[in-house]
């Protein structure tokens, strides 16, 4: 058991070492393949360059989606918030989310702000599947910029590694969804 994880970790330090020179997690086309660098950096930019950063905020009408350590996979609790979360979309037609990537602090900045993209995709991919349209949902990575709980323990870094729903505009009106 401890050689087969010694090996895992292994190819996924060669893996990250390799990824380093080029473009994180695909070939940064925007449309899923993944994001480059320079893509990111642009995100960043856009979201913290004009000084506002938002807070973190705990879950509200939407159960945040969660994830384990260095892991985009949603595994059978996620599947079950997402599965709550979609219904939940299903039946406020008028609703668009952004879907907010976190990543807890370890790993480089870089490197969590692809995880926290590629964590943001696949919840958009598994809303998308159970029906809910692509045009409601945007997403973005804040990485690990904005910790729910700062504290630098596991229970902590648990709580951090996260997609968050955030109530976007009204779809038809174009209006902000404050009364949810």
């Amino acid at each position: 058991m401890n050689s087969a994880r010694t090996i895992f970790s292994t190819l996924s330090l060669a893996l990250v070492v390799s990824l380093s020179g080029c473009s994180w997690f695909g070939s940064g086309s925007g449309d899923g393949d993944g994001l480059s660098e320079s893509e990111l950096a642009a995100q960043r930019e856009g979201r913290f360059g004009s000084g506002s950063i938002p807070t973190a905020e705990g879950e509200g009408m939407f159960a945040d989606i969660h994830f384990g350590y260095d892991s985009y996979a949603v595994d059978d609790q996620a599947r079950m918030d997402l599965e709550k979360n979609a219904q939940i979309l299903g039946q406020q037609s008028d609703l668009k989310v952004t879907l907010e990537g976190h990543c807890d602090e370890r790993g480089t900045v870089e490197y969590n702000m692809a995880l926290g993209a590629e964590r943001a995709r696949a919840v958009k991919s598994a809303l998308v599947a159970a029906g809910v349209s692509s045009k409601r949902l945007d997403s973005i990575s804040y990485g690990e910029e904005i910790p729910l709980d700062p504290a630098h323990d596991d229970a902590a870094y648990a709580k951090n590694r996260r997609v968050h729903f955030s109530i976007g505009q009204n779809v038809a009106l174009g209006e902000t969804n404050a009364k949810y």
